[in-house]
């Protein structure tokens, strides 16, 4: 078998964050092989980077045991699905003048970085079918957490019509084909909770249809008891934020606040950040810091790699998948 990626990462990444980045994918890869689960987290805005490409891949080959990401990562994914062509892409971005990025708002761009979303073709795109899904889950009496009313809509073919990339290539696809695990906490700050809550504003919707983010936590214990015997969780961390803060937290709350003695800690810890080392910053804490809050051992194999995870995580993930 061909493994061009790992072969060329193992010569020349040989030294400082090069060389984390390899022996992150290697601890990656041993977890796996021992039984060990994996969770993803991302931050950031890695579905609009296209991190789907790769990610897809690693959820259908079962690299991936559960997901934490941000509403945006949840949403911007199937937007990318149904709006590529109509994304514009600015590689001037550092140059642009107010004025120049109140006419992207003006002509409904709304700008991550290099990339502008299409506000009518992907927001309002998807906002006609999920309202309709939230709006019979309220009406029955229903209540679903946020991801799990976005696999309705994708797994219902109703956004089939719209498509204009390769599905393989969405991982939420991929994801809601598998019934993956996911957990997004804070989600109410997406474009998709905005519009949920302004439906809840307007009378249209009761707040109970879409559960909350306690309920996340509650979901996300039951999961992490029934999958962490053996070798364990392990937690592979794409950028900060409360993507990573939100579900490191359930182990120290099973044993601090529910005082349950058996809670085995993340059994691997690696991050992607180009955040800078600091005081006070959950993103630029060490992981030997996490050990003080009751979240890694000592022993736990532990990695950062300081840089820009829309280079790194890709690599690691073909590493993985080489494998």
């Amino acid at each position: 078998m061909s493994k061009p990626i790992s072969e060329f990462i193992e010569k020349y990444f040989l030294h400082f964050n090069s060389a984390t980045l390899v022996d992150a994918a290697k601890g990656y890869v041993a977890h796996l092989k021992d039984g060990g689960k994996m969770m993803i987290t991302m931050g950031g805005a890695m579905s609009t980077a296209e991190l789907g490409k790769i990610l897809a891949e690693m959820i259908r080959q079962d690299k991936v045991s559960i997901i934490s990401c941000t509403g945006a990562n949840l949403e911007e994914d199937i937007m990318n699905l149904v709006a590529h062509s109509h994304y514009k892409r600015i590689p001037e971005y550092r140059d642009l003048t107010p004025q120049q990025e109140w006419d992207l708002l003006e002509n409904h761009l709304n700008r991550v970085t290099d990339t502008c979303i299409p506000e009518e073709e992907a927001f309002r795109r998807l906002q006609q079918h999920i309202e309709k899904i939230w709006k019979d889950a309220d009406e029955k009496g229903e209540r679903h957490f946020p991801h799990e009313y976005m696999y309705q809509m994708l797994l219902s073919g109703v956004l089939e019509q719209y498509y204009e990339i390769d599905p393989k290539n969405s991982w939420m696809l991929a994801a809601a084909e598998k019934n993956l695990p996911i957990v997004v906490p804070g989600w109410e700050d997406s474009t998709m909770g905005n519009i949920f809550a302004a439906n809840v504003i307007k009378g249209n919707l009761k707040a109970s249809t879409m559960k909350s983010g306690i309920e996340y936590m509650i979901y996300l214990t039951e999961w992490y008891r029934n999958n962490s015997g053996g070798k364990g969780v392990g937690f592979f961390q794409i950028a900060g934020g409360i993507s990573g803060d939100f579900p490191i937290c359930v182990v120290p709350m099973m044993y601090q606040d529910l005082e349950w003695e058996d809670v085995p800690f993340w059994s691997y810890f690696c991050q992607i950040s180009d955040s800078t080392t600091s005081y006070g910053s959950y993103s630029g804490a060490v992981p030997n810091e996490k050990i003080t809050w009751g979240k890694l051992d000592i022993d736990t194999p532990k990695f950062i790699i300081e840089s820009d995870a829309t280079i790194v995580a890709p690599l690691v993930f073909a590493y993985i998948l080489e494998m």
